[in-house]
């Protein structure tokens, strides 16, 4: 790797200014001043800025639980964003950290967030199917005839393509558990209004195999485990 690309990715400059900092002989690798921008480090060599050692830091795998209210973007100008839900030195020091798939601002519940385009691509893709669970609160108590519609696809307005079948649990008769595969705009919401209902809450609980930490409160996150992080394949 370049030393300005290993000296942006390790640490919270820009690619700009690590080469500002490279030509001012802030970085040494093992222990000798490199002012070449482009010269390739060598495996296992010891690199400092300012004598601090750095590392290339691994792929990055977090659920947040995200509370209403908040967009899922990286940046806008009316609502609080979900990254900024996140601490301000873990978005410093984590390159190209993205939102997997989207949730509504009034939709609450898991949300994925990694560094990995590859196995985010996984999640999203709509080849994989990756199943999506939610709790979904009713206007009116759900119907035999609206679970046979959602078991069986429905269409959409505007859209002439029915979905997926989905898979129907009822809670109480005002509130049900969904899972889908398909991840259209607003599909939840717009399949249960094709089926006759309104949807009044909306909560994602699990995604795939990863099911949203009981123990996270609205706007806390952890990173996920290896087992979670394995599960999306």
């Amino acid at each position: 790797m370049r030393l300005d690309q290993f000296i942006s990715t390790s640490s919270p400059l820009s690619r700009k200014e690590a080469r500002r900092a490279i030509h001012a002989s802030s970085v040494t690798v093992n222990g000798e001043v490199w002012k070449d921008t482009g010269k390739h480090i060598p495996a296992g060599a010891q690199v400092l800025l300012n004598g601090k050692q750095l590392a290339l830091q691994g792929e990055r795998y977090l659920m947040l639980n995200k509370p209403a209210g908040v967009v899922s973007a990286t940046l806008d100008s009316e609502h609080p964003t979900a990254l900024e839900l996140l601490p301000a030195e873990l978005i410093e020091l984590t390159r190209n950290l993205h939102i997997v798939g989207r949730l509504d601002a009034d939709t609450t519940g898991l949300l994925l967030l990694t560094t990995d385009g590859q196995w985010s691509h996984r999640v999203a893709s709509p080849r994989v199917e990756c199943p999506k669970t939610y709790r979904v609160n009713l206007s009116t108590p759900i119907l035999e005839s609206t679970i046979e519609a959602l078991e069986t696809g429905v269409i959409l307005h505007h859209d002439p393509k029915p979905t997926k079948p989905a898979q129907v649990k009822v809670l109480e008769q005002q509130l049900i558990e969904l899972t889908i595969s398909e991840g259209r705009y607003h599909q939840v919401k717009r399949m249960l209004a094709a089926a006759g209902n309104h949807v009044e809450a909306l909560h994602r609980q699990s995604i795939g195999d990863i099911m949203l930490d009981p123990t996270l409160e609205p706007g806390a996150y952890r990173e996920l485990t290896e087992q979670e992080i394995a599960s999306i394949g």
